[in-house]
């Protein structure tokens, strides 16, 4: 399917860069820090849509799960304990945002650089179409990683029944 000389798949790519791109702006720009967070997460599922893009459905699944679900929580959590109010926070000075534009921009030209020899340097992979898929990943966790996994499996075992009995509360035979 070609709309106007592209594909499907690269339109779909530039959708969702913008819409990453104007929510992660939002997130910067945005007075209200829960508001920031809550347009983090959107952030987060563009990222997750670019994953999908890449055939990466695991890593779209596991983005999802631990960075918009587990951590921002954690944010929400935070943020709200805070108790954050314009007014208790201290004004910056013209003189330090502007430090702080300069040092931002020669960031973004250190890292532009990096990445401009790091594309030069990195082959081009060929027949790696299905590197990202779940069924490929647990082919190689549960034929080359099948020990490994199994250890680490009784070892988190062992810590849930250790935060278990730690976190339970003495019962006392006079309540019976």
């Amino acid at each position: 399917m070609n709309l106007l000389g592209y594909s499907l798949h690269q339109w779909v790519f530039g959708v969702l860069s913008f819409i990453t791109i104007v929510f992660a702006l939002m997130v910067v720009f945005s007075r209200n820090p829960v508001n920031s967070v809550l347009y983090l997460v959107l952030t987060f599922f563009g990222i997750a849509g670019h994953y999908l893009l890449l055939n990466a459905q695991f890593l779209a699944i596991v983005h999802i799960a631990v960075y918009a679900g587990a951590i921002m929580v954690l944010f929400l959590f935070v943020i709200m304990l805070m108790n954050l109010n314009a007014d208790d926070e201290p004004q910056k000075t013209m003189s330090s945002k502007i430090i702080a534009g300069v040092l931002g921009g020669l960031l973004l030209f250190v890292i532009v650089g990096v990445l401009r020899q790091t594309a030069q340097i990195l082959p081009q992979t060929q027949g790696a179409a299905d590197i990202g898929l779940v069924k490929t990943l647990g082919m190689v966790l549960f034929n080359e990683f099948l020990f490994p996994f199994e250890i680490i499996s009784i070892l988190l075992l062992a810590a849930l029944v250790g935060a278990i009995m730690i976190g339970k509360r003495e019962t006392t035979e006079s309540k019976l």
